[in-house]
């Protein structure tokens, strides 16, 4: 859980300028990072949604 929580800020791009299509590189980290969380989620509410609320029947447990 630590790793993650430093990895969400891009704590090695701090002071950083270089640009990557017109925006900095620090923001890209952050469009990256946004987009691993949506797949994420995505794969959560696909296959694990309701986990110990609902039972196989779609009942609520």
């Amino acid at each position: 859980m630590a790793l993650l929580i430093a990895f969400t800020i891009p704590w090695f791009l701090w002071g950083d300028a270089r640009l990557l299509l017109g925006l900095p590189l620090w923001l890209w980290w952050h469009v990256g990072w946004m987009v691993l969380a949506s797949a994420v989620f995505w794969l959560f509410t696909r296959h694990a949604w309701g986990v110990w609320i609902v039972d196989e029947r779609g009942e609520k447990a």
